[in-house]
């Protein structure tokens, strides 16, 4: 079904609230709007209503399914900036990282394990945030905080595996209908821990993957 006019134009307006939404967040948490990037999640939607958002301005798009990034890849134009935002199982890694900007869900060793195969044999960098458990929600996936500090001090330790994986920053999701206390403790954790591994291991990760359309104004605020 190809989107109407009216719809492309709820679109563009919606992702300009966001973005002014978004501005006033930073500042009242005493950032620059500059510093935050709006990832419009695409999934469920035609490439025409993603025309819209990146006609928009909005060229950071995200998918959970990397059918669909392969997909809306081939008819939007390169110059989008493809986050795949949910589970990658390994055999789709091969033709996937070529097509993405960013990996936010490097949730196992074993797919890190597979990342890094593929990255040598395509012989590329891929760029990907470790995604850390770190709600009491059961349903929400990631590793187990300490199991992500073990494979991350393994990592780090390998310059091979770092020379073909550029582990940028941390992810993860809030819990499901959290107060917002707690949802603000859950983001301020992750904020920690990617501080505490910078200052450990002498790394330099800057981007924390978190917040929806819900609770984004905490993700800002942490």
């Amino acid at each position: 079904m190809n989107a109407s006019s009216s719809q492309v134009e709820k679109i563009k307006e919606n992702y300009l609230r966001v973005r002014s939404d978004v501005a006033m967040a930073a500042k009242a948490a005493g950032r620059g709007p500059e510093e935050i990037r709006v990832v419009g999640v695409t999934k469920y939607v035609g490439h025409e209503e993603a025309m819209a958002l990146v006609e928009a301005g909005c060229l950071d798009l995200g998918e959970s399914r990397p059918q669909e990034v392969w997909e809306k890849a081939s008819r939007l134009p390169a110059a989008v900036r493809w986050h795949l935002i949910g589970h990658l199982q390994r055999n789709k890694v091969r033709r996937t990282l070529p097509q993405i900007h960013l990996l936010h869900s490097l949730d196992s060793s074993r797919l890190a394990d597979e990342i890094h195969k593929e990255s040598l044999t395509q012989g590329i960098r891929a760029a990907v945030l470790l995604e850390i458990q770190i709600a009491q929600d059961a349903t929400k996936t990631g590793m187990p905080p300490r199991e992500a500090e073990i494979w991350f001090e393994s990592y780090v330790s390998d310059d091979i595996r770092r020379r073909h994986m550029d582990v940028r920053g941390l992810m993860g999701m809030s819990s499901l209908g959290a107060e917002i206390s707690q949802v603000g403790r859950e983001f301020a954790f992750l904020r920690n821990q990617m501080e505490a591994w910078n200052q450990r291991f002498g790394m330099q990760m800057s981007e924390l993957s978190m917040g929806m359309s819900q609770d984004f104004a905490v993700a800002i605020a942490e």
